[in-house]
């Protein structure tokens, strides 16, 4: 949890240093620290400790991205959550997504991790790689994500469907008909570009 969170908020210093300095941008959202206690004496030796939040704590995002929420839709601290979302999933090139933003205000806590199945740099994070895909699928830009620069990923998800879909169309259904496409060329793509 405290590997997740800390590391989560690594990511949040990081936008703020390229988003605040934006003319227009405003205020960014912290994602808090957690520290991990251990108390040898104690029948629970290990617990976390963070900064108590006070005030209306409000979901951003959720895990599964099947949730509407109207606050994160429309609220400027849902949007810029949104933002922050997809410029991680930018900057990792698609391999890590901050998710499960909520907290109060600008401040987030006990946010989660989702990565492709091999991981990002070492890291593996504590949500499945389907939220990764739904994230892709159904995120919409706002102001913040193009005052950032971010590419629109419905264009890149779209195009990949295309694609897809243009596969499967121009095979043939015969099985009379001789296939003369080279083996490798039939093997699917990956997508997703990896960092070296």
């Amino acid at each position: 949890e405290c590997y997740v969170q800390n590391t989560a908020r690594e990511y949040a210093k990081i936008y703020a240093s390229e988003a605040e300095p934006l003319e227009g941008f405003g205020e960014v959202p912290e994602i808090i620290p957690i520290f991990l206690v251990h108390r040898p004496a104690n029948n629970i030796p290990y617990a976390t400790v963070e900064e108590e939040l006070v005030g209306e704590f409000v979901k951003y995002s959720v895990r599964d991205g099947k949730e509407v929420n109207f606050l994160r839709r429309d609220s400027e601290a849902g949007q810029k959550c949104c933002t922050f979302q997809h410029w991680v999933y930018e900057k990792t090139n698609g391999s890590l997504l901050v998710t499960d933003l909520q907290g109060v205000g600008m401040k987030l806590t006990d946010v989660g991790i989702a990565t492709l199945a091999k991981g990002y740099k070492g890291f593996k994070g504590n949500c499945s790689i389907s939220f990764i895909e739904q994230f892709r699928a159904l995120h919409q830009c706002n102001k913040y994500c193009e005052m950032l620069g971010l590419k629109s990923l419905r264009t890149t998800h779209q195009k990949q469907r295309k694609a897809t879909s243009m596969k499967s169309k121009n095979l043939p259904n015969s099985s009379s008909i001789k296939k003369t496409v080279p083996k490798k060329a039939r093997e699917p793509r990956d997508f997703i570009s990896s960092e070296h």
